[in-house]
């Protein structure tokens, strides 16, 4: 009996070890996704400009705000990511801007554009339903790791 009441704890353990590895490697996945697309907008800001503009869903007078706006908001919720620093807000913030793109792409494929910007001028692509595929996987990590509670090992610490 007290080697099934064992088996049991250990499997238990073994449940939550991979739990947080899993947490960390989403985090810094996550992370690193958000820091490099943000970056490379960063590096082309008319072009990304340009992009936002294609898309029709920002008013004009706000396109510049927004582009320039934006890669940083994705890095620094990437960059806090991979810090583990308010882990829950900047997954948060990431399935946001998830959504936000998700209905971007959606009305830009309705209407028969081509336009991304997802990663930038420096990575030139179209958007089509596989970009959707891969939005709604990062959605879909961002948001198990809004719900998972960091622990003393994964780290969901403040910078004070």
């Amino acid at each position: 009996m007290d080697t099934l009441a064992s088996r049991g704890t250990a499997h238990q353990q073994g449940g939550r070890q991979v739990k947080r590895y899993g947490s960390v490697l989403l985090r810094l996945l996550l992370g690193g996704v958000f820091v490099v697309a943000g970056a490379l907008k960063v590096l082309d800001p008319s072009a990304f400009a340009t992009d936002v503009a294609r898309y029709g869903l920002v008013p004009n007078a706000l396109v510049n705000l927004v582009a320039l706006a934006l890669p940083w908001i994705e890095v620094l919720a990437g960059a806090l990511l991979l810090a583990g620093c308010w882990r829950q807000p900047a997954a948060l913030v990431i399935a946001v801007l998830n959504v936000i793109f998700l209905v971007a792409i959606s009305v830009a494929l309705a209407r028969g554009l081509e336009v991304c910007g997802c990663f930038g001028a420096a990575v030139a692509r179209k958007a089509s339903a596989w970009t959707l595929v891969e939005d709604a996987v990062l959605l879909a990590a961002a948001l198990w790791l809004c719900r998972t509670k960091g622990n003393t090992d994964e780290t969901n610490r403040s910078v004070n």
